[in-house]
């Protein structure tokens, strides 16, 4: 289990501009408070042992659900104002937050609202019926927006978004997101689309918070590290008989 801590001592931490070089981190100190915070309140849960299967059929020893965020005020605030600093550092602020649906509409909503910017959201397609949108609320041609997304996985459905703002004449300056794994596939598939993506936290900082704290045993995390390197052929079974050799 993660271990317990009063959360209230977060309030007021500095932001420091730091960028680190081959990563989506801007900031090192608000990754390991993020990582720490998603811990605690099972956001993000390691089962190594024990793994998920995720829709792809995946056997995954990370679950993500950062919707859970929203149910803790003090997290869900530190989050909120730890990306739309992150989005005026790098990009001033914008004309329009969009959030992804679902799962990034409400941190989506709570960014625009702390940096008093206009909100949308786009859908993964248009809708079926009556005014069919894929894009909704109020957007103009040429409006500057920054993306919001809550976790990163391949990247493809975060950039599709991003290509529906685009086909509406919308300029996106980049995406900024709660977590992501840090896969190649989706670094690559980022690049391609050109567009700039940081995120709050990743996929080591999260381990590494996870062993310090006691989640984790070494052990384990050399198991996480196995299914980090190749996560679609990675066999649990398998991983735990190699440790043990």
């Amino acid at each position: 289990m993660p271990i317990f801590f009063s959360v209230e001592r977060i309030i007021g931490m500095s932001f420091t501009k730091t960028l680190y070089i081959c990563s989506m981190i801007l900031n090192k100190e608000t990754a390991q408070k993020t990582a720490e915070l998603l811990l605690q309140i099972n956001a993000i849960k390691l089962q190594p042992q024990n793994p998920f299967e995720w829709a792809s059929g995946w056997k995954s020893p990370i679950y993500c659900d950062n919707r859970i965020t929203l149910s803790f005020p003090v997290i869900r605030n530190f989050l909120r104002e730890q990306i739309a600093s992150q989005i005026e550092t790098l990009y001033g602020k914008p004309d329009v937050i969009a959030g992804v649906a679902t799962g990034a509409i409400g941190i989506g909503i709570l960014v625009a609202d702390y940096l008093n910017v206009p909100f949308c959201y786009v859908r993964p397609e248009a809708k079926k019926h009556g005014r069919q949108n894929k894009i909704e609320g109020f957007v103009q041609p040429h409006q500057n927006v920054v993306v919001v997304e809550d976790l990163i996985s391949t990247g493809k459905s975060s950039l599709a978004a991003v290509e529906a703002l685009r086909e509406s004449d919308l300029n996106v300056k980049g995406m900024v997101a709660i977590f992501t794994y840090g896969f190649d596939i989706s670094e690559k598939n980022f690049a391609e689309a050109g567009v700039t993506l940081h995120t709050l936290s990743d996929y080591a900082e999260i381990v590494e918070q996870a062993e310090r704290s006691g989640y984790i045993t070494s052990e384990e995390n050399a198991l996480l590290a196995q299914w980090r390197k190749d996560p679609a052929n990675w066999n649990p079974t398998m991983a735990v008989k190699s440790e043990n050799n």
